[in-house]
């Protein structure tokens, strides 16, 4: 009879939970979860907290719903895993929620402890985890996130990715996901070339499986260099957020945008050049934001001393004959902004030896003015982007030399900025720029909008906002 009376009520407790679970727009699995998690971190004196009717998904083992995109990041047994505790750290910089998976061999270089400790969240480890999988967490933790990054990702694991095993909790996670995976392989150069390798990444990219590098460089292995190592992590999190972000957030996804950086160097002889101080901050940051926006770039950069942006194709080139040659192979595009501080002139023979001082005094140089890649493709008949950007840096007279060059050279706008010694433009961090749009005659006065003084990369951010909204104008 006592047997029959406890039956009753687990059928009754379970129809109340059943109950409450739909209510509250939940699985059975997780109002049991959330109801044991209120009782372990209630006092004891309290009563229960009233039901939640948010249907946000909670991630085991905390309080509040979390609404930031999630991100599991699975850590594999390289060298590199070192870098992603970093790669936690940039994840979270760009307001994504991560949880951290890590492999047996991963634990040979970094710790959960450390990784679940940047992350803020318990780091899993074990496929037969008797607190996480009494609910199946490793579906779980397959399903319940926007993107699944692999980092390092090493030829034994990419192996097991495109063989389909299922043999630990990082590979049972990947083989049962329906979320995007991205991976940045890591590995030394002979196994990344190897014939095995290039197979499964081929088998792997077929399956819809997004990478990001490796590249180039020297290995954690004496004398060993070549392509293997892992993308830096600011380029991981970078290529992570591109997947992320919804389609609304990327306006010139489909677009082709040509861009020019930097300075070029014209040479005198073999030791000397011509030149200014360009940076090619101010193009660099131009390309990143046009990335971010879903643009296919080319940056076309004359000698820089900068990282190249995630996601662009950079060309590096040195004289101005050569940065006109790259944006005719570049084109045709649909925008072209050249932000780039070409050299005028050029030395008409460049010595093919150095040039020595002589009693006589100075050799003389003659000079001829190098080709105006500016013009030539604001003028082109075939070809010509429907957005062409210029820029005019000037020391004096800002407006009046910004509008005198719109007209002469035919483009579309001008980004007009004072580089005079005072303002600290020049390999500065900071940009303050005037845009200067063709009146639609192109005679007429431009329309002009000053822009107050802000970071290169917010000028960046600013001007693929407008040109996001000119080419959306051009659509409709």
């Amino acid at each position: 009879m006592a047997s029959l009376t406890v039956r009753k009520l687990d059928e009754v407790l379970k129809d109340r939970l059943r109950l409450r679970a739909a209510r509250n727009g939940r699985s059975v699995e997780d109002e049991v979860r959330i109801i044991l998690r209120d009782a372990a971190e209630a006092p004891t004196a309290a009563p229960p907290p009233p039901a939640t009717t948010t249907t946000t998904p909670r991630w085991p083992q905390t309080g509040p719903a979390i609404t930031r995109p999630r991100v599991t990041l699975i850590i594999g047994g390289g060298i590199a895993a070192y870098k992603a505790l970093d790669l936690i750290r940039r994840l979270k910089e760009r307001g994504l929620h991560v949880r951290c998976v890590m492999t047996r061999a991963a634990q040979q270089f970094v710790t959960p402890l450390t990784a679940g400790a940047l992350a803020d969240e318990r780091c899993y480890t074990d496929l037969f985890d008797p607190q996480s999988e009494f609910d199946a967490g490793h579906i779980r933790l397959a399903r319940d996130t926007d993107l699944i990054v692999v980092a390092p990702a090493t030829a034994d694991l990419m192996a097991k990715m495109a063989q389909g095993h299922a043999d630990d909790l990082a590979t049972a996670i990947l083989l049962a996901t329906n979320r995007p995976v991205l991976v940045a392989p890591a590995m030394n150069p002979a196994m990344w070339s190897n014939a095995a390798t290039r197979r499964n990444v081929a088998q792997l990219a077929r399956d819809g499986v997004a990478f990001v590098g490796p590249n180039a460089g020297e290995m954690a292995e004496a004398n060993e260099a070549g392509v293997g190592r892992m993308a830096e992590p600011v380029e991981i999190a970078t290529a992570a957020e591109a997947i992320l972000r919804p389609p609304q957030s990327r306006p010139l996804a489909g677009r082709r945008i040509l861009i020019t950086a930097g300075p070029t160097h014209e040479p005198i002889d073999p030791v000397r050049y011509i030149a200014n101080r360009s940076s090619g901050k101010q193009g660099f940051a131009i390309a990143a934001a046009a990335a971010a926006a879903g643009a296919e770039v080319t940056l076309i950069a004359g000698p820089v001393d900068l990282d190249e942006p995630p996601g662009v194709h950079v060309v590096h080139v040195e004289s101005a004959r050569d940065m006109l040659a790259a944006v005719e192979a570049a084109l045709p595009a649909d925008v072209a902004i050249f932000a780039a501080a070409v050299a005028d002139w050029r030395v008409a023979q460049a010595g093919a030896q150095k040039i020595k001082k002589t009693a006589s005094g100075m050799p003389p140089l003659a000079l001829v003015e190098n080709p105006d890649i500016l013009a030539t493709v604001s003028r082109l008949a075939e070809n010509r982007p429907s957005l062409v950007i210029g820029f005019a840096a000037e020391t004096e007279n800002l407006i009046g030399n910004a509008t005198a060059k719109l007209h002469r050279k035919g483009c579309d706008w001008i980004v007009a900025n004072d580089v005079s010694p005072a303002s600290g433009v020049m390999g500065g961090d900071r940009n303050t720029v005037h845009l200067l749009t063709a009146a639609r005659d192109g005679k007429g006065d431009p329309a002009i909008d000053s822009w107050p003084v802000m970071t290169k990369d917010d000028v960046a951010g600013a001007l693929v906002a407008k040109i996001a909204e000119r080419m959306g104008q051009t659509n409709a």
